[in-house]
């Protein structure tokens, strides 16, 4: 008999990260957004053919808007292929638009794309607020990877 119901099996889609943006920022609050993409940018995202390095998101006229994320072309496509760059709109809820409008007015603090994943077939984006770290932050920061790291291995050779 088959099974009905809502459990999914968990794909074999890659996450795409934006690992430099913990480094370079203070991620205080995320927020799960829906994002429009196109046929082909969907086929090249499922490839794992997309950056978020550059991108940001910002407020446009109670919209959310994707910039500078790049997605690759999708080779099957053809002649058929979207553009690699262009603004993307992001899917919330008009409320939590309005609140993150507020958050961003503040001095030093960005909408930045965390991670571009697929939830049940549909494309989500995690984006977070962040606030930017200065030089001696960062340092800190890697100070206390490596010494997370040397415990780590310090414990593994105990065991």
């Amino acid at each position: 008999m088959a099974k009905s119901g809502k459990h999914h099996k968990k794909s074999d889609t890659p996450t795409i990260e934006n690992r430099r943006a913990r480094h370079d920022y203070f991620i205080s609050d995320t927020l799960e957004v829906g994002i429009r993409l196109v046929g082909t940018e969907v086929k090249a995202v499922r490839d794992g053919k997309a950056s978020l390095k550059e991108g940001y998101v910002s407020v446009e006229n109670g919209q959310l808007t994707l910039h500078n994320v790049n997605i690759g072309e999708y080779p099957p496509a053809g002649q058929l292929q979207h553009a690699m760059v262009r603004r993307r709109r992001l899917l919330a809820h008009r409320r939590e638009i309005k609140r993150l409008a507020r958050q961003v007015e503040q001095k030093g603090v960005t909408l930045v794309p965390l991670k571009l994943y697929f939830k049940d077939s549909w494309a989500k984006l995690l984006i977070g607020l962040g606030t930017g770290k200065a030089q001696h932050d960062k340092r800190q920061s890697i100070k206390e990877r490596d010494m997370e790291r040397d415990i780590r291995r310090a414990m593994s050779r105990r065991a």
